[in-house]
């Protein structure tokens, strides 16, 4: 019988708020560039003052997932932390806009809605400064057991390791996506997270089911220094491997299959936020609609090029429309 999502998406809820920026800027304000770092309230508050030309957009890495994942018309719910606050019902607005189920229940009290500052550099590098707010206060109670239990596939985002609630809510859904017999999806999201918890990372390899990741995060989870021994340690672990190289394309192997795939081509890069968010929801949405990995991953690979090609980590076009047009659904 068919489920009624086809992806549950857990992740942290937070607002995006991207500027363009100089390199003095980063400089300027002790930012480490091309990665994400938690800051404070106070510091996410200065940050916001010393900007100009910002835009507010519902975010969060699994969130852009699942709304790329809706705009190639997916079924998908989605779980995150918000206050009962102006940015917390404004991301609830665009979670509702895209298509997504959202109804994780708002916090009334405690820290205010996650934000996170994008600056980006001329080069099209994106760094991120992320105040986890309520965000941080996820927590199994917020788990939807029966929506778990409804959806083929369960993504998790790594950066809900950084916050001990939320991993503990994390790992309770993946043992009622296990018990559900609902395959379960992981991004590491960002090298550093493997610093701070690549063990436990390393621990979880045999009980996921789809792993995404690029390529400096598969080197320090693989704990080597090539591709080529990505590749080979990426083999010795069950289930799909989804590797992405930037201009490079892809690698996908799983099920006896090694699939390398060409970058889908961009006339310009504008800005690399949410690649692999879009990345994942173009390889998800292949899978739930029965497609191979290579055509999984070729999809993938469009919905990438789409979100590079302008600023946000959300598609601007209906990915339907533009897959359908490449002949890829």
């Amino acid at each position: 019988m068919a489920r009624k999502f086809q992806v549950a998406g857990l992740g942290n809820a937070i607002v995006d708020v991207l500027a363009p920026v100089s390199e003095q800027f980063l400089l300027d304000h002790s930012i480490a560039k091309g990665t994400m770092t938690l800051i404070d309230e106070h510091r996410s508050a200065t940050l916001l003052a010393a900007l100009e030309d910002t835009r507010e957009v519902a975010g969060g890495s699994a969130g852009n997932t699942m709304a790329g994942f809706a705009s190639l018309g997916g079924k998908g719910v989605y779980f995150g932390k918000v206050k009962q606050d102006r940015l917390g019902e404004a991301f609830r607005a665009s979670m509702r806009d895209t298509g997504v189920h959202f109804t994780t229940p708002a916090a009334t009290g405690g820290p205010s809605t996650a934000l996170c500052v994008i600056a980006v550099t001329p080069d099209e590098q994106r760094s991120m400064s992320t105040y986890l707010g309520a965000a941080r206060e996820f927590s199994a109670a917020d788990v939807n057991e029966d929506e778990i239990a409804a959806s083929e596939i369960l993504y998790i985002e790594g950066y809900m390791w950084d916050a001990p609630s939320a991993k503990a809510a994390c790992i309770a859904a993946m043992d009622i996506a296990h018990k559900a017999g609902t395959q379960v999806a992981f991004a590491v999201s960002d090298p550093f997270l493997i610093g701070r918890y690549g063990e436990e990372f390393r621990a979880m390899l045999d009980t996921i089911d789809i792993l995404f990741a690029n390529e400096e995060e598969a080197k320090a989870l693989f704990e080597v220094d090539s591709f080529d021994e990505v590749f080979q340690a990426a083999r010795r672990h069950k289930g799909i491997k989804a590797l992405t190289r930037s201009e490079k394309g892809c690698v996908i192997a799983g099920n006896g299959e090694v699939h390398v795939i060409d970058a889908w081509p961009v006339e310009r890069v504008l800005d690399t936020t949410g690649a692999g968010d879009q990345f994942a929801a173009g390889f998800l949405y292949g899978l739930t609609q029965g497609q191979g990995l290579a055509a999984s991953g070729r999809l993938a690979g469009l919905c990438a090029a789409e979100v590079i090609s302008h600023f946000g980590a959300r598609p601007e076009v209906s990915l339907k429309k533009l897959a359908t047009d490449e002949g890829l659904i």
